[in-house]
């Protein structure tokens, strides 16, 4: 296992960074939800020389130590940032947090990068209009701009080019009301694509599920984890409990 945390990094550092010859490239605060959508937007904008992804930026809930939405485990997160060697910005939110407060906390953060001369977040939504304008609105406000390098690109096409290019991944979350139980705690493959209904999207793009990445191209080193209970929160949404080791 991946050993090493990088903990909340300081942006103004990033000044400091060129690239080779006098090259520069574009700063990127990428959103990291831990992912598959994430993990593909990083290895999409590796392969360029025109963008540096300069810091991750994750949202966890406070009261539970997870990444939202996904129910991952902040040790994890920490893992994947260390083995990917990218700063990891953390977010903390409450279990109950407002829109306003959401809002106000991710402003803050995003406001440091601005100072320290980071114009550009990247975010891993597909095709949701109504996610992308809200994103595009808010980081306005502050002089930022969004990428969105997955952006209209077919998510049948998406998902299977995650698993051809040798990335792995479990199922952490399923919402109940569009798939079993038996969804979750699964590695996302073909076996797991084929099983889906045709109503629900391969990328989950509509929240019909979440993924945590443990192994893959833009990794070091496989994040070693083992699959634990599943519960069901919210009387809606199945989390399987992936552990360290």
């Amino acid at each position: 296992m991946y050993s090493f945390t990088i903990q909340n990094m300081n942006p103004a550092d990033a000044n400091t960074i060129t690239k080779p010859y006098g090259k520069k490239s574009e700063k990127v605060l990428l959103s990291w939800s831990g992912g598959k959508d994430s993990a593909l937007s990083l290895y999409e904008l590796q392969k360029t020389d025109t963008y540096e992804i300069y810091a991750l930026l994750t949202t966890i809930t406070e009261d539970y130590d997870r990444i939202s939405m996904h129910g991952v485990r902040r040790v994890l997160l920490e893992q994947q940032a260390a083995s990917v060697r990218i700063p990891l910005e953390k977010v903390f939110i409450s279990k109950n947090t407002s829109n306003k407060e959401y809002e106000s906390k991710m402003q803050e953060i995003c406001e440091k990068y601005v100072n320290a001369g980071i114009s550009t977040v990247g975010f891993g939504d597909i095709h949701l209009e109504d996610v992308r304008k809200y994103r595009e609105d808010n980081l306005k406000k502050i002089g930022m701009k969004a990428l969105f390098p997955l952006w209209k690109k077919d998510t049948g096409t998406l998902a299977r080019t995650f698993i051809d290019s040798g990335f792995k991944a479990v199922v952490t979350c399923v919402d109940s009301q569009v798939l079993g139980k038996n969804f979750v705690g699964r590695n996302f493959d073909e076996q797991f694509l084929s099983e889906l209904p045709p109503s629900v999207d391969p990328c989950g793009e509509n929240g019909e599920f979440h993924l945590f990445v443990f192994d893959g191209p833009v990794f070091k080193a496989k994040i070693s984890c083992t699959v634990g209970d599943i519960v069901l929160r919210e009387n809606r949404f199945y989390y399987c409990d992936v552990l360290p080791g």
